[in-house]
């Protein structure tokens, strides 16, 4: 029996009781006092009968008549006259009694009726006997009424009581359920604190979990910020905060080379105009403010995208890739009014502070290649003059599919069965199955190779047409799971989480089928986790509860805000591929994952590396204490 349920056995039987003896003492008095007014008043009336019979003659008839006045009256069981010896002069008696009162209320609180006596005189002598007896129907009606007044007020009082009680119980049952929400919530790996009660043991108790959950925050934090720390040390620029050249052409590569990654995208180059003269003009702490703030402004640009990735891949050159952009003419012009907005008008003493490139690249292309040919289109701005730009676009994609037709294509994927999933396997150590990575694919039209995610999510964002498909690949993992013993896996799109009623239809969704949640896994990329952080919180909690499996995809770029995560109870994170390539030759990527792990692990996290390319990555992976891969190296399944 839970503990509430016995505070509120012992409040009942607490207020039972009470109500019981009050009762029983309140009823007991009233009838007490009424039999010892009943014997007044028989006592008084016998007196007073005898009394008039004494100044009388007497006269049997006189006395009769006497006798009949009084009995008539109907309030007297017995009224009766005996001579010296006992015999009747005058008797009347009453057996009949008209009362309303329960019999078994009479056979259980018998009321004495004694009798009053006295003496009639005739001179000095004893001439007869009164004996007066009071009927007690309408004691017992008396006695009644108090019990029923007794009743409706104990009622009333027990109500209030009740009330009151249910008010205090249902305080403590508020602070009972709040500590042990806390508990479970730790228990899944969610460090949250709650409002210390008012109750002294529970505030204890509160204050000591609180205590402890902020230990453990502290300690993410601090473990969180050393590795932070560790990764700009290793990939970023320490002057602009911007990505490395080693580590930006890794990201790079994997984006011109990524089964998953987007069919085409930007990458956009900014040289500022011989960097020696501007330091020997400015002078080092001028140049090395301006590099902060080209730095700042890239940075922002590629915040602004999923995706995005800035670097400084040279000491005056800066490079922005944006996966999935469209047009690298509108991505050249917009960067371009950004430097001259914010930055030419800052730095008016350098006149021919840049040249700016940009071309569109495609899945596949050579990253030397690319590299080739964007010098190529920034030599092209610099023919043009100081402060231009440059662009060449392709846009493959867009000439398959006009941009008016992706929203009927998106709308009849989803409604008319194009869309399927592909399955990549997520292994462990010695090949044990994690779960199936479902990738979504869509059949644009017959004789067509199937479109990827990275095709046309980012158009479907763009049409606020992700949520259906979303919805549409879920059920298709539910269809999955009814055929197969693994589990799945499936993204949930960055623009999808700010969609309450996504929510709403998914957790509906999902309660049709609840046998298969404990086998879906849900994971949602990094920077649409912390994007719409209170979205999907949310979204964590109630997927928890109905038993799925929830994680970040492509983590490791937003280091600095990883503490969120003690909210939320990931289960796993799938590392980002720029973290996993090219292990072999960097001590220092090997040492900032190891790391990594064994605070992952302290939370309960699992940790799973994505884009590994070879049998003998998987093996270092497995040394460093990742949980399990994905990628390339690792065989592929799909349906």
């Amino acid at each position: 029996m839970s503990l509430i349920r016995q505070l509120w056995l012992v409040v009942l039987i607490s207020t039972l009781l009470a109500f019981a003896g009050s009762l029983f003492i309140g009823v007991w008095s009233a009838r007490e006092y009424l039999a010892q007014q009943l014997e007044r008043k028989n006592a008084d009336n016998a007196s007073s009968l005898a009394l008039a019979m004494t100044q009388q003659e007497k006269d049997p008839v006189n006395i009769e008549l006497q006798v009949a006045a009084l009995f008539d009256t109907g309030y007297y069981q017995e009224i009766s006259v005996t001579d010296p010896l006992g015999k009747p002069i005058v008797q009347r008696l009453q057996d009949r009694s008209e009362t309303d009162v329960p019999g078994w209320f009479v056979n259980l609180l018998p009321i004495p009726s004694r009798p009053g006596l006295a003496q009639v005189s005739d001179g000095w002598k004893q001439y007869a006997t009164v004996k007066v007896v009071s009927h007690t129907h309408f004691a017992y009606a008396a006695l009644w009424g108090q019990l029923e007044q007794l009743l409706l007020w104990f009622a009333l009082g027990g109500g209030a009581v009740g009330m009151i009680g249910m008010l205090g119980l249902r305080s403590i049952a508020r602070s009972l359920g709040d500590v042990v929400g806390q508990a479970e919530a730790i228990g899944n790996r969610r460090f949250v604190s709650i409002a210390e009660p008012r109750t002294p043991e529970l505030r204890a108790l509160t204050r000591a979990m609180n205590a402890m959950v902020e230990r453990v925050r502290l300690m993410f934090a601090e473990a969180t910020g050393r590795l932070e720390d560790l990764q700009r040390r290793l990939n970023y620029d320490p002057l602009t905060g911007l990505q490395n050249r080693e580590h930006f052409m890794v990201n790079l590569r994997e984006q011109l080379s990524g089964n998953e990654s987007a069919q085409q995208g930007a990458l956009a180059l900014l040289r500022l105009t011989d960097l020696d003269e501007i330091n020997a003009r400015l002078g080092r702490s001028a140049t090395d403010a301006l590099l902060r703030d080209v730095g700042n402004l890239f940075r922002e640009l590629a915040g602004k995208s999923e995706g995005g990735l800035a670097g400084r891949v040279k000491a005056g050159e800066f490079a922005l890739l944006l996966p999935g952009a469209a047009s690298a003419a509108d991505v050249a012009r917009q960067l371009a009014d950004s430097v001259d907005k914010e930055l030419a008008v800052r730095w008016v003493a350098l006149p021919e502070l840049y040249h700016l490139g940009a071309l569109q690249y495609e899945r596949g292309d050579r990253i030397s290649g690319v590299l080739s040919e964007l010098d190529a289109v920034l030599a092209v701005a610099a023919e043009s003059g100081s402060n231009s730009w440059h662009a060449v676009d392709s846009g493959s994609l867009n000439k398959i599919i006009p941009g008016e037709q992706w929203k009927t294509l998106l709308t009849q994927a989803v409604d008319g069965g194009k869309l399927s999933l592909v399955f990549y396997p997520v292994v462990r150590d010695g090949g044990a199955s994690v779960h199936q990575e479902g990738m979504i694919r869509l059949q644009a039209d017959v004789g067509v190779p199937p479109m990827k995610a990275a095709d046309f999510m980012p158009i479907a964002a763009h049409l606020n047409l992700t949520a259906p498909i979303d919805m549409a690949v879920v059920r298709l993992a539910i269809g999955h799971l009814e055929h197969i013993s693994e589990d799945i896996a499936v993204n949930l799109s960055s623009s999808t989480l700010g969609n309450w009623s996504f929510h709403h239809d998914l957790c509906r969704q999902l309660q049709a089928s609840p046998e298969l949640c404990r086998r879906l896994w849900f994971e949602v990329p990094e920077y649409g986790a912390f994007k719409h952080f209170d979205a999907f919180r949310e979204l964590c909690h109630s997927l928890k509860e109905l038993g799925c499996r929830i994680g970040i995809e492509s983590f490791g770029q937003r280091l600095a805000e990883s503490d969120k995560l003690t909210e939320l109870g990931l289960d796993y994170v799938k590392l980002h591929p720029g973290l996993v390539q090219g292990l072999a030759g960097s001590p220092g990527n090997r040492e900032f994952l190891q790391r990594f792990c064994g605070v992952a692990h302290n939370l309960g996290i699992i940790v799973i590396a994505t884009g590994v390319r070879s049998a003998d990555d998987l093996a270092q992976l497995k040394a460093l204490g990742v949980d399990g891969a994905t990628g390339p190296g690792v065989a592929r399944t799909s349906d």
